[in-house]
């Protein structure tokens, strides 16, 4: 498996450097247009943050943000009488998005910024590449890149990338003071690079936490989840500068313990945010709904808390919860969401250890379940009228169906339509 691994690696390496991303004809036809009627040695556009970040990092590349000295009235003109389509997504900040071929760009005029409240910017356009970047937050986000795949670098940021350190461009209190939402950006990248926070960066970060209170919820809440969806999150407890920053802010993401606890463990699974989120926020009391209003999360994400909650309380009441009952709860909730049942008590439980976990996952792959075979459509062919007491025949049958193992004899499936019927 390591071989087979290794040499999926390798082809991807040689790959990219002989396909790089920024060399695709749709990327052509992008710089080409915007390219055209100008100076042969004038920048015009340039990639920037997370695709030329990747790319050093040789790491895969799926947002492609470009960054031009057109206004987004000017690219508009420019790609008027062409196949592309010009998409206003966030045209009061500059930003456009190209759609080629069903595959999108965002292109972004270049900008400085003229007022700031740590929540908002009134900005203007300018042509000049450092000031640009001299808006950014860190250096590593500073880094362009043109169509050639020669870099601008302002900022000293291919080095800082280099050597994982993550920091403030300029002078960090007023970064952070620009925008407030920057010191969850910079925990972000922090915990993605596993940078060491220095002294003065971190004294920034200190002296402006309240500032958070004042973006909106709904920004912190995305960021939070970009975080949550970093690959190493959860070695964010390793490095003491970063948990307890993030624990000031995110207070009721309070159980990391239990991820320390089976640390040995965490390899084995492939834990998407929601499992992550619920075990750091699900207790016996309200911490979980809590943040949910705090955030106003969504009600799928609220209603798949409560489901996790209450089978979690109910798996502490009753230690043979997953051989009681195993088949029915499949019935009724699906495989997948009692692996995950049974993946949460593994790290809520003190006593449930790594066996008993594979053992009861083996027990919940054996189940093979028959599909409910009577519908509307049975119900009608045997004399039923569509309505109200349809709906109850069908419940009706289906709970005599599952405690008979499965299975009815006509006599049974015929009293029953009887009942109702009547």
């Amino acid at each position: 498996m390591n071989k087979i691994l290794s040499k999926i690696n390798l082809f991807s390496i040689i790959k990219e450097k002989i396909f790089p991303f920024y060399k695709t004809k749709e990327l052509d036809v992008i710089f080409n247009t915007l390219e055209k009627e100008q100076p042969k040695n004038k920048k015009i556009a340039m990639f920037v943050g997370g695709c030329v970040r990747k790319y050093l990092k040789k790491q895969k590349i799926d947002d492609i943000d470009i960054a031009t000295i057109f206004s987004p009235e000017q690219i508009k003109e420019k790609f008027k009488n062409t196949k592309i389509k010009v998409v206003e997504t966030g045209i009061e900040h500059g930003s456009v998005v190209l759609l080629v071929n069903e595959k999108k760009f965002e292109i972004t005029t270049l900008r400085k910024d003229i007022k700031t409240d740590g929540r908002h910017a009134t900005i203007s356009f300018t042509d000049d590449w450092t000031i640009d970047s001299n808006r950014r937050d860190i250096s590593i986000n500073a880094i362009y890149m043109d169509r050639k795949g020669k870099f601008f670098d302002p900022q000293s940021g291919i080095k800082d990338l280099k050597n994982n350190v993550v920091k403030f461009i300029g002078d960090p209190s007023k970064r952070i003071e620009e925008d407030y939402l920057r010191i969850l950006r910079f925990l972000r990248f922090s915990i993605q690079y596993k940078g060491e926070i220095d002294t003065e960066n971190l004294r920034a970060i200190q002296f402006n936490l309240n500032g958070i209170k004042n973006i909106s919820k709904e920004r912190i809440l995305s960021e939070l989840f970009k975080i949550v969806n970093l690959k190493n999150f959860l070695e964010v407890f390793e490095n003491k500068k970063i948990y307890n920053i993030f624990s000031l802010i995110f207070p009721e993401l309070r159980y990391f313990t239990r991820f320390e606890k089976k640390k040995n463990l965490l390899k084995l699974f492939n834990l998407n945010q929601e499992i992550i989120l619920a075990i750091l926020l699900i207790d016996n009391s309200s911490n979980y709904e809590y943040f949910c209003h705090k955030y106003k999360t969504s009600n799928n994400f609220k209603n798949n808390l409560d489901f996790y909650a209450k089978k979690l309380e109910e798996s502490q009441k009753n230690i043979n919860f997953f051989e009681t009952n195993l088949e029915k709860n499949i019935y009724f909730f699906g495989k997948d969401r009692i692996k995950e049942l049974n993946m949460l008590t593994l790290f809520f439980s003190e006593k449930k250890d790594y066996k008993k976990y594979v053992k009861i996952l083996k027990d919940i792959e054996k189940v093979n379940l028959p599909e409910f075979p009577y519908d509307g459509k049975y119900l009608i062919k045997n004399g039923f009228a569509p309505g109200k007491s349809m709906g109850l025949a069908i419940k009706a049958l289906e709970e005599e169906w599952i405690s008979n193992k499965y299975s009815l004899k006509n006599e049974k499936l015929n009293s029953v339509i009887k009942k109702f019927k009547n």
